[in-house]
């Protein structure tokens, strides 16, 4: 590192310090934006700046100056070229579909970016590539849409996150992550290439040929260092149907054992045990067999009687279950049944507590997307959400499952679902900016709660002891979709990578104008 760089990494640490210290946010809105061309665009009425003053954590609220409506990325460039030049710089964050759980989207005295206008009257956001299997898409627009749209031409994207209906660039900025990372990696490592609108209002395309600095901290750089309008995503031929298993164990042992099984890259292309192009792993305490949101039907009320029983019967506090599921066609059903019997043989579930659903493609990548309809109609979707999300190294899952599910966990009577399956470090760029474990295999550990206001704050107490211990008990944790409250936990975060996404912030936000929601260069 050269003498210039490192003391423009001082420079930029010492004004970080300086702000947060002295909590000085940036200026409030200058007046003089209203004389900008965009000037129509921008709402500054009550009911625009509460329609963004929450998100769906209901964890926290901030209420921006403004509101941009754009109906073009050129809109955003405008108006991120206004602040950049100004002599008093105000916040700007781009806000999707108003999913992430702690602020993330806030621009506290500054303009919040309504990125859904960019898709309103505009039918070409969608561009499929049948010959070179891709799809040009805007960043505002859902992957529901994108699966809609791409199965048009027979094709689909390879990677996917749970729930579909989040925006393209929201879901890009943190990582994306489901069943189907361990066989194509996440959705950021699934992109060809993206146009991004920098801190200083410049419209550029990147990609690892192009830009490739911008590209790389772009992904998974939670908006620090620009804004997505549009992302080139991978493509593949998409099957028609699905068999959607879930296979219930009694010990984590097993459990952890046969999920690493089924995504070792030591499986051959043929073995039957690289038969799920998704897999993913979940644990029902004793007091939590009721359902899940996500997919409320699957289980019936027999199942859940079932499993109880067996519960009670081994004097258990929950049981895992293993989900998977393996797409097929018409044409390759005969041999994809066939290697399935072969698959169920080789995996130690208990006997008997196999559950098999047959359903379209779409079905089972919307599955979620059923459980919010029913939580609407109850009035338990907006509802408060601490949720936590964690990548744990396999050395210590085991050691969190003593300490954490079974110590605590397990007796919750929370509505929601704990996720955990394993991943593969393979299947990730460690060049981009969302921070994984060093390990080569380690899984991702998410308690996924809807909270009352009789037990929110219990609920965040139990995230912290979470933390605490794996804290105490020396778990190398990174957390997804991460929330620290000082720039010092921001540090230990990216560890090694802190410098670069410095250099990245100089260089493409030096004014530190994007995305402050996440108070990583300021707090509020």
């Amino acid at each position: 590192m050269s003498l210039k760089t490192s003391l423009k990494f001082s420079l930029i640490y010492t004004i970080v310090i300086i702000l947060q210290a002295l909590s000085i946010p940036l200026a409030s809105l200058p007046q003089d934006v209203f004389h900008l061309k965009i000037a129509s665009k921008i709402r500054t009425d009550e009911r625009s700046l509460l329609s963004v003053s929450t998100d769906f954590g209901n964890l926290t609220t901030s209420i921006p100056d403004a509101v941009l409506y754009p109906s073009s990325p050129h809109d955003i460039s405008r108006l991120i070229r206004f602040s950049y030049t100004s002599s008093n710089p105000f916040s700007i964050a781009p806000r999707g579909n108003g999913h992430s759980l702690n602020g993330q989207a806030f621009a506290p005295d500054g303009v919040v970016i309504d990125m859904k206008s960019l898709g309103y009257g505009h039918s070409n956001r969608i561009n499929v590539s049948i010959v070179n299997r891709y799809a040009d898409v805007g960043g505002e627009q859902l992957w529901i849409d994108v699966l809609h749209e791409t199965l048009k031409y027979g094709l689909t994207p390879r990677s996917w996150t749970d729930y579909l209906h989040l925006t393209v660039g929201g879901t890009l900025s943190v990582g994306g992550i489901s069943g189907q990372t361990s066989r194509y990696g996440p959705l950021i490592s699934n992109v060809h290439e993206l146009d991004v609108i920098t801190g200083k209002g410049e419209m550029l395309t990147c990609s690892k040929d192009q830009n490739s600095d911008l590209f790389l901290a772009v992904l998974g750089g939670m908006g620090q260092f620009g804004i997505i309008t549009r992302a080139r995503i991978i493509l593949s031929p998409a099957p028609q149907k699905v068999h959607w298993i879930r296979l219930v164990y009694t010990d984590v042992v097993t459990f952890t054992q046969d999920l690493e099984r089924l995504i070792s890259k030591e499986n051959s292309e043929g073995s039957p045990l690289r038969l799920f192009n998704y897999v993913e792993g979940s644990f029902l305490g004793d007091r939590g067999l009721l359902g899940s949101w996500r997919s409320p039907e699957f289980f019936t009320d027999r199942d859940y009687d079932r499993m109880s029983q067996l519960v009670t019967e081994d004097g258990l506090g929950g049981v895992y279950y293993i989900e998977g599921a393996v797409y097929y066609t018409d044409k390759t059903a005969v041999q994809v049944n066939q290697k399935l019997e072969l698959l169920l043989g080789a995996l130690s579930y208990v006997p008997d507590f196999a559950f098999i659903h047959n359903v379209s493609y779409v079905e089972f990548l919307d599955r979620v997307h059923d459980g919010e309809l029913k939580l609407r109609e109850l009035g338990e979707w907006e509802v408060p959400h601490p949720w936590l999300n964690l990548f744990v190294p396999k050395s210590r899952i085991l050691d969190f499952d003593t300490g954490i599910i079974k110590a605590f966990l397990s007796n919750t009577s929370a509505a929601g679902i704990i996720i955990i399956y394993p991943m593969n470090r393979n299947k990730w760029d460690d060049r981009m900016s969302t921070m994984i474990p060093d390990e080569e295999i380690f899984y991702t550990f998410e308690v996924l709660y809807s909270a009352s206001k009789e037990n929110l704050q219990a609920l965040i107490d139990e995230n912290e002891k979470i933390l605490k211990f794996c804290n105490l008990a020396g778990i190398k944790y990174k957390q997804y979709l991460p929330h620290y409250a000082t720039t010092k936990g921001w540090m230990k975060h990216f560890g090694k990578k802190w410098n670069n996404f410095l250099a990245m912030k100089a260089k493409y936000d030096p004014r530190l104008i994007l995305s402050p929601g996440s108070r990583i260069f300021s707090s509020y």
